[in-house]
């Protein structure tokens, strides 16, 4: 019986030692306020995905395909977004070819076209050959429509170009 009086008495030395009256306690010191901030500038940035029109024996009729670009400005920061001719040989302002590899200096002609459109040419020479925006903070996807007309077909190889898209603002 003793020892389980003396484990009582211990606990309750540890449990009621904070609550003994006569104790003083903890008071508040002097306080401080301080501000938090954060400033939000205009920016956007821009990501794009490869538009493969895909492999074909001979261009007798027209080849279409279309890819995203995905434009993110901060909210309310108007953007416009070019395209540049790409760098085919011989591309240059809104014409653009596809030029082929090693040794083979043949091209095949393509145009690009601005999103719900295959007939107003996408460019970057002019602001009116871009497309405009508004940023919501998000990504907002812009279709780039692809067309290679038809045309002579060239030797079989496999034809590129690299697009530069670029976002004002």
């Amino acid at each position: 019986m003793m020892k389980r009086l003396s484990l009582h008495v211990a606990a309750l030395s540890l449990i009621g030692a904070s609550a003994l009256p006569g104790l003083a306690a903890a008071q508040a010191g002097p306080t401080a306020n301080f501000n938090v901030t954060l400033t939000v500038t205009a920016n956007c940035v821009i990501a794009a995905n490869n538009l493969a029109f895909g492999s074909h024996g001979v261009l007798a009729t027209a080849v279409t395909g279309n890819t995203t670009l995905n434009v993110t400005c901060s909210n309310t920061t108007p953007y416009t977004v070019g395209l540049s001719a790409g760098t085919g040989t011989g591309s240059s302002g809104t014409t653009r070819f596809l030029s082929g590899t090693g040794s083979n200096t043949e091209t095949v002609a393509y145009q690009l076209y601005q999103p719900g459109s295959q007939t107003v040419v996408w460019g970057d020479a002019q602001v009116a050959d871009r497309v405009s925006g508004v940023g919501s903070g998000t990504a907002q996807p812009l279709v780039v429509n692809g067309a290679v007309p038809a045309q002579t077909t060239p030797a079989p190889d496999n034809y590129s170009s690299t697009v530069t898209a670029t976002v004002y603002f």
